[in-house]
């Protein structure tokens, strides 16, 4: 038997966007027509076509006054069908108010599905990504109205693949702290001399500490502090700038695909305990070409003092970005995870700041709650 593709979903945005002779969409039904190659051969003039196009016409279809369109005449407009109108799911809203106690609903994943024809929460979410049958502007409607299962939904279909995308929190500190504490000695140590690299002897730092002044620690410590500022400014600007790049991101698979698995499915699944941290080789993805570049600007003690303060401080977001999903917490930290669930079911478009938001202040993207 062969295989039928799914008809397109899009929404309305997308058919408005489509309103001229060179490019025109109408909706009916609830199905969506590209009619541009129709409007000259129009009975009626191109230009009583035109005045409704990127709208909905079945009510002008069916309007006896201007002129009620024969069975033919909807039998012709399916030669013209590209998709149908998305339903939407609506949870993000702007009145919403969270809880101290704040425990979604579990989403009936059969229903959701039916509804929304967007992602099938029982079956493996990258395949059907990878296979997107809807347009940007339907995906990112979608994406961003949280659903809530007891159990991590799948992304791959084979568990040694699943396994890498499923991170627990602590994971977090026991790689990382580590690593930022052989970076901190080993900035004090390159204070008072060359050693060897971290490849030829990684546990040098360790054998070495008796030998640490207290002048080298003052030399570190400032480019630690100066690593823990400059993570506040990567953490606010990768959440907006690359996390959230909704507006640019081109309307094609792969790069929707992309999105989905940085950021989108923590807005789609927002209180999914396994994917609250990054996974360990995605950070190290994305810690390379910073790091790097720290290493070309600055001498080598001070790079490895400022990655060491950089790397102390995506541990506390990771950690705190964890806690303001799952955690009771004390007042400033209660605070916060108001702001940042806000960020989640009130407006994604603000709120950008996990730690602190010192940022939003600065750019003017204070989500107010």
């Amino acid at each position: 038997m062969a295989v039928t593709k799914r008809v397109r979903i899009y929404t309305e945005e997308d058919v408005a966007n489509h309103k001229s002779a060179k490019s025109c969409w109408i909706t009916c039904r609830g199905k969506v027509y590209d009619v541009t190659g129709f409007v000259p051969d129009h009975p009626g003039g191109d230009d009583l076509i035109l005045a409704h196009a990127g709208t909905d016409v079945e009510s002008i279809m069916k309007d006896g006054d201007s002129h009620d369109h024969s069975d033919s005449a909807y039998d012709m407009l399916e030669e013209y069908l590209i998709g149908r109108l998305g339903t939407e799911a609506t949870v993000v809203s702007d009145d919403w108010d969270a809880p101290d106690d704040f425990h979604p609903e579990d989403t009936n994943s059969a229903e959701d599905f039916e509804k929304t024809q967007f992602l099938d929460l029982r079956t493996p979410l990258l395949h059907q990504m990878w296979q997107a049958n809807f347009s940007k502007s339907y995906y990112l409607k979608q994406v961003h109205q949280p659903r809530h299962l007891q159990e991590s939904a799948r992304l791959f279909a084979y568990d040694i693949f699943e396994v890498c995308t499923r991170t627990v929190w602590y994971a977090v500190p026991l790689i990382w702290l580590p690593i930022t504490a052989n970076l901190f000695l080993r900035s004090m140590l390159q204070f008072n001399g060359p050693i060897p690299t971290f490849l030829s002897d990684p546990l040098l730092p360790l054998s070495l500490t008796s030998t640490v002044t207290l002048d080298a620690f003052a030399k570190t410590l400032p480019c630690f502090l100066l690593g823990n500022f400059i993570w506040t400014i990567l953490e606010y600007g990768m959440h907006r700038f690359l996390f959230h790049i909704d507006d640019y991101l081109p309307d094609h698979y792969a790069f929707l695909t992309l999105h989905f698995l940085l950021h989108g499915i923590h807005h789609y699944m927002p209180m999914d305990r396994l994917r609250l941290v990054m996974p360990p080789v995605m950070f190290g993805i994305l810690q390379a070409p910073f790091t790097r570049l720290a290493y070309i600007l600055f001498p080598t003690p001070v790079a490895n003092g400022i990655i060491s303060g950089s790397f102390a401080f995506y541990v506390l977001y990771d950690c705190m970005h964890y806690a303001l999903h799952h955690t009771k917490l004390p007042a400033y930290l209660r605070h916060m995870k108001k702001y940042h669930l806000a960020h989640h079911y009130k407006n994604f478009e603000l709120g950008f700041g996990v730690t602190s938001k010192i940022w939003d202040y600065v750019f003017k993207t204070v989500l107010p709650v």
